[in-house]
């Protein structure tokens, strides 16, 4: 027998409600709090908000796992080295077609000639203002949002018919054109110590691979097109950049997760000029080798195109595959002498090739085209020889702040760039012609093996030779030679402080490891020895 349940009553009754009389009587303020709620719900993001998720968005692939830290490989060595190349080539696009700026805006030579110098002191303001952030901040997300910034601001080169937009989008790109030096601090804590110096050639390579190929091509293509179209291959260039640096670029932690106060680390840096004679001697030789490199390329075009060569832009231009081959050398040359020999051994080889090639170059210069040939080829190896060999010495003093010293090396090379242009000019104009210019330039090579001779390889101290004569590495597997890395940034994190330290040790024995592979059993021998004498200090 079915049985039915009666509903229950309310047991007050009078104070019942239907749902839709609730409805009725909610009040319009609770009412329009919800629709509010709602709206914020669905709110899309913003804009900027869309950009920061897909710049901070990674691929699993170059996610960090401690477990796990990036292999740097050569593939992803091509890349920085690609990247800095088409990076750097924004601030020289212009330095060929300046007669053909001067006419499209309707200015004079004089003030088209402001071009290259804003682009030039916008770099320098981004060597000051942004590359020590590589010490505060994730490199990845960093260099991600320069890329995107100057290529999405580089439109405004490619269509302005206004001059003063034109130069002032200039200045605010070179700002952000610092990537470069944002990413060879990368490498070097990405690198092996041991292989540094060949990681670093192939970097270095790319970014003065950058300056004479954006004279080659921006030449090239405004002889046989419009100027504006070499501003849109390298507009192309830099969303293919932000692409492959996105799939392919690891995500490696800060250096210094604790945090810096930006402006303190100006005051760091002060301090490390201070604390270090090496980075005070790789500043000096830097100032003396960039600017005889400047003044060369500066001074050349006037050679070539008077007496007794009268060559026409297109020709000029194509002394670049002179440079470039020089450059292809280097880290041929870093293979196979740096990474076995102490930096100073590289530094004064660098020096000693591009005073050779100056001196061939300026007192025969005026007689055979073959003399500024072979000037032009020492004096790139020259300079990217001396280039590599200090920062592998200089980026081992401090491991955390690669960025920082990087800056300090790059402001005296920049110094010695613009002193090398403003002075070779001048005196080119004024003095003498292409002989006098030359002559600087021979005697600051001369100044910069001076500098060398002042301080050995392991010295210590400001001024002396202690330590030896020397210049093979007493540790095969340091960058310097001398100083034992602990790739701290590499090792796993682990909440105990002991057991941290066996994971630091383990990481430092796979590279060691690495270089007994190539060196022999003699390598792991010296590791296992010195490792069973703490072991039986720690039982004692």
């Amino acid at each position: 027998m079915a049985t039915t349940t009666a509903p229950a009553q309310s047991p007050h009754p009078a104070t019942t409600i239907s749902d839709s009389t609730a409805a009725k009587t909610t009040s319009p303020l609770s009412s329009t709090h919800s629709l509010q709620e709602q709206k914020s719900q669905t709110r899309r993001p913003t804009r900027w908000r869309r950009i920061l998720d897909v710049i901070n968005w990674k691929p699993k692939r170059v996610r960090w796992d401690p477990q796990k830290p990036p292999k740097f490989n050569m593939a992803m060595n091509v890349l920085f080295g690609f990247a800095g190349a088409f990076t750097v080539a924004d601030l020289y696009y212009s330095h060929p077609i300046l007669n053909i700026l001067a006419d499209d805006f309707g200015v004079t030579d004089e003030k088209v000639s402001s071009i290259p110098t804003l682009a030039q002191s916008g770099y320098a303001v981004g060597l000051l203002l942004i590359c020590p952030m590589g010490d505060i901040f994730k490199r990845r997300p960093l260099v991600l949002s320069l890329v995107l910034f100057t290529a999405t601001l580089w439109i405004g080169l490619c269509l302005t018919n206004s001059f003063n937009a034109f130069c002032a989008i200039t200045f605010l790109t070179g700002i952000t054109t610092v990537t470069p030096q944002l990413m060879l601090p990368l490498v070097g804590d990405l690198a092996p110590p041991h292989r540094r110096a060949t990681a670093l050639s192939i970097v270095s390579a790319g970014n003065l691979l950058g300056i004479l190929i954006a004279r080659l091509l921006s030449g090239v293509v405004t002889n046989y097109t419009s100027w504006r179209n070499i501003y849109w291959i390298a507009l192309g260039l830099q969303y293919i950049i932000f692409v492959l640096l996105w799939l392919y670029m690891p995500d490696y932690p800060s250096t210094n997760p604790d945090g810096l106060q930006y402006f303190k680390i100006y005051k760091s840096m002060a301090l490390m000029l201070k604390k270090h004679p090496v980075l005070v001697q790789a500043c000096l030789i830097a100032f003396c080798v960039s600017a005889p490199f400047t003044d060369f390329w500066t001074t050349l075009t006037f050679l070539l195109a008077g007496d007794p060569y009268n060559y026409n832009p297109l020709i000029i231009g194509l002394f670049a595959l002179i440079g470039i081959a020089g450059l292809f050398s280097t880290p041929i040359f870093a293979r196979t002498v740096m990474d076995k020999y102490v930096p100073m051994f590289s530094v004064v080889v660098g020096a000693i090739a591009g005073l050779v090639g100056t001196l061939i170059g300026t007192y025969a210069g005026l007689h055979t085209v073959a003399a500024p040939c072979i000037q032009a080829f020492l004096l790139d190896f020259g300079l990217q020889t001396t280039a590599i060999a200090n920062r592998s010495a200089i980026y081992a003093v401090e491991p955390k702040a690669r960025n920082r010293i990087n800056t300090v090396f790059m402001l005296f090379t920049f110094f010695g760039q613009i002193t090398g242009t403003a002075a070779g000019n001048k005196i080119y104009a004024t003095y003498g012609g292409w002989i006098a210019s030359g002559s600087l330039a021979v005697g600051l090579y001369v100044f910069s093996l001076v500098i060398c001779a002042a301080r050995g390889p392991w010295e210590e101290g400001w001024i002396g030779w202690s330590g030896g004569w020397s210049v093979k590495k007493k540790d095969r597997a340091s960058a310097d030679g001398k100083t034992v890395e602990a790739r701290s940034h590499l090792a796993r994190t682990n909440t105990n402080v002991g057991e941290q330290e066996k994971v630091n040790e383990t990481d430092s024995e796979k590279a060691l490891e690495e270089a007994a592979g190539e060196d022999g059993e003699n390598v792991m021998r010296r590791i296992n020895a010195e490792r069973e004498a703490k072991e039986i200090g720690s039982k004692q």
